[in-house]
């Protein structure tokens, strides 16, 4: 069997056509943002969202739980839909609704978006003042029941919190290195080698805004890049979590952005002449593209073996450490 394709991150305007895409692009499962600054009863509307699309589609995609859902993915022609949240406004101030969104099948949940949360500093903050008080305690009821800690969009003394707190390995589902490209929502060396060291996984993002050259990056340019990254990281820690928006409006990233804390429009990074969507680079349009990714990372001299962690492998794996309960748990269940 080929080796699995996954990626860590999307939040595509979902329908028919982008989960036949994802069938012709032969991925095997694929992080799903279902929330960005909702509620606890707009999230679970969303996972009815996404119930009514498991009845329509059930020969294209399913709901994932556990990591043993990627060989049903395969063995089936499937593409695996694991949920994670890209803010904790899902869990407002109860910390009991982690468990209840694990339930639910929430599978990732950022600490913070761009902005100061009730349990960590965003990186668009001008003080980063770390984990809060209810941030670790959070953060160990994520490891209790298997939700993985995600730091996509925090700020670095609150990424390095998380990674010194977590009894687990966490994740950087999208971002790229910020010394190939000085974004906010980069990464330093620091904070990539700290979540090397410590079991963690960082998805490369192909969203222009995290592209050197933007959207005219190069596909070689971001497969070196890549490549570079694994020299400071180690292979097993890589991977690729597109930050794919395809075919939504730009009122969604209106939404993203400024969601309900400012009555004035946040453009965000790198977008103050075009508030919309930014043009994909011209080699990755949709799910049909990872066969260029792919090819750019063989072009760039990384063997099969490595481009095959890259693609799919790597996370594969951290799913299976991930998302099972702690051995605490486990023997509390057993009693």
């Amino acid at each position: 069997m080929t080796p699995p394709r996954i990626d860590a991150l999307q939040y595509a305007n979902w329908s028919e056509k982008v989960f036949r895409q994802m069938r012709a692009g032969s991925v095997d499962a694929v992080h799903v943002t279902i929330t960005y600054h909702e509620n606890f009863r707009e999230t679970v509307l969303n996972i009815e969202a996404w119930n009514g699309w498991f009845e329509r589609f059930p020969d294209l995609i399913f709901q994932g739980f556990t990591a043993e859902d990627i060989t049903l993915a395969r063995q089936t022609g499937r593409t695996a839909i694991f949920f994670g949240s890209q803010n904790p406004s899902c869990i407002e101030d109860d910390i009991g609704l982690v468990a209840v969104l694990h339930r639910l099948g929430l599978r990732f949940m950022q600490l913070t978006y761009n902005n100061q949360s009730l349990l960590a500093t965003g990186c668009y903050e001008a003080a980063d003042t770390g984990l809060t008080r209810m941030g670790r305690e959070v953060v160990a009821e994520m490891n209790r029941v298997g939700m993985v800690v995600d730091m996509s969009h925090s700020g670095e003394r609150s990424t390095l919190d998380a990674i010194a707190h977590s009894t687990r390995p966490i994740a950087i589902t999208h971002a790229n290195p910020a010394s190939w490209h000085p974004a906010l929502r980069n990464k330093s060396d620091h904070v990539l080698r700290a979540l090397a060291e410590s079991g963690g996984m960082l998805g490369f993002s192909v969203y222009p805004h995290h592209l050197r050259g933007g959207s005219d990056c190069s596909l070689r340019d971001f497969c070196e890049m890549i490549a570079r990254t694994a020299d400071l990281m180690g292979m097993e820690h890589i991977g690729i979590g597109t930050d794919l928006c395809q075919d939504q409006p730009d009122s969604v990233v209106d939404w993203m952005r400024a969601g309900r804390w400012t009555k004035a429009r946040d453009y965000g990074e790198g977008s103050a002449d075009n508030p919309g969507f930014p043009p994909m680079p011209h080699w990755f349009n949709d799910n049909r593209d990872f066969r260029q990714i792919e090819a750019g990372l063989r072009e760039v001299g990384l063997s099969a073996d490595d481009v095959a962690a890259v693609m799919g492998g790597n996370w594969a794996r951290f799913f299976a450490e991930s998302f099972g309960a702690s051995e605490s748990q486990q023997r509390e269940a057993a009693q």
